[in-house]
């Protein structure tokens, strides 16, 4: 079996202390290792290492104040955790220096504390979120277990980003999450739908209240919610089944539906005036 255990942490920063925040994720990371020794992977909100806070209570310059180079100090310290805990890493987002600009940036570090990838938000949420849009998606390979892609809250409204991270053969969709507002609703329902017609299990991680609203979601290949937190601090911790993605593709959801291979029967065919012809998939991602 293909399997991946998580642990998602749905938690709240030390609001505008991004040193607190940080001690505090590594007595968490360390904690979960201890207690959770099935757990190859631990994963945060958006933004929760440079602990921005509520969305309306980030104060003007804050994002450019806290930035970090990366790699730098900060990924430097996160893979020794990694390489502690003997755990994959995937700690949100975090602010990025990038010359006179910000990024909102997702990292992802090996058990043997190596920065596998770098993924930068494509997509800010607009005109309120002010960081620069990166222009490049990422995927990394968990040996033995499967292919994870990144996509940061907002990236999720825009269906063209999972759908080329399952496209690239991308079984699970980590996106964390910075979330306070009434559009909660419509982004679970995002991610059950992102989920259905990608195949794909999706780890929608948001922050805990007060700093979010919660409601976390993991939700499998077939678009049904594994579970769904509360509003406030929660662990979650889930076995992903990798297996069970690859039957969903291959056989079809709930033994019917063979989206990948319909589409990889009929895209050649189609006019997509937005995109122009449509590619095939990669072969190694149709296995």
């Amino acid at each position: 079996m293909r399997t991946l255990a998580i642990a998602a942490l749905q938690t709240s920063p030390v609001a505008q202390d991004p040193q607190s925040t940080f001690e505090r994720f590594e007595h968490d990371v360390h904690a979960v290792a201890s207690t959770f020794d099935e757990v190859q992977l631990v994963t945060v909100p958006e933004l929760h290492l440079s602990a921005a806070g509520h969305v309306l209570r980030e104060p003007h310059g804050y994002a450019a104040e806290v930035a970090v180079d990366i790699p730098g100090a900060e990924t430097e310290r996160l893979a020794r955790l990694a390489l502690d805990t003997g755990l994959w890493l995937v700690p949100g987002s975090l602010y990025e220096r990038d010359g006179d600009h910000v990024r909102n940036t997702a990292i992802v570090l090996s058990p043997d504390g190596e920065l596998v990838t770098v993924y930068r938000k494509c997509f800010p949420w607009a005109p309120y979120e002010t960081s620069r849009p990166g222009t490049e998606l990422a995927t990394f390979d968990i040996p033995e277990v499967g292919r994870i892609g990144l996509a940061i809250c907002y990236d999720g409204a825009f269906p063209e980003i999972p759908r080329q991270l399952a496209w690239w053969g991308a079984e699970v969709m980590l996106q964390p999450m910075l979330t306070g507002t009434s559009d909660r609703d419509g982004e679970l329902a995002v991610a059950r739908a992102t989920a259905i017609v990608n195949q794909m299990a999706v780890v929608n991680l948001n922050a805990a209240s007060p700093t979010g609203g919660g409601r976390s979601a993991i939700v499998d290949a077939e678009g049904i919610v594994r579970y769904e937190a509360g509003a406030g601090e929660e662990v979650l911790i889930d076995v992903l089944d990798l297996d069970a993605v690859a039957r969903a593709r291959q056989r079809g959801s709930f033994g019917m539906n063979k989206l990948w291979q319909q589409w990889d029967e009929q895209a050649a065919t189609l006019e997509l005036p937005m995109y122009g012809a449509p590619a095939a998939r990669p072969v190694e991602a149709r296995a």
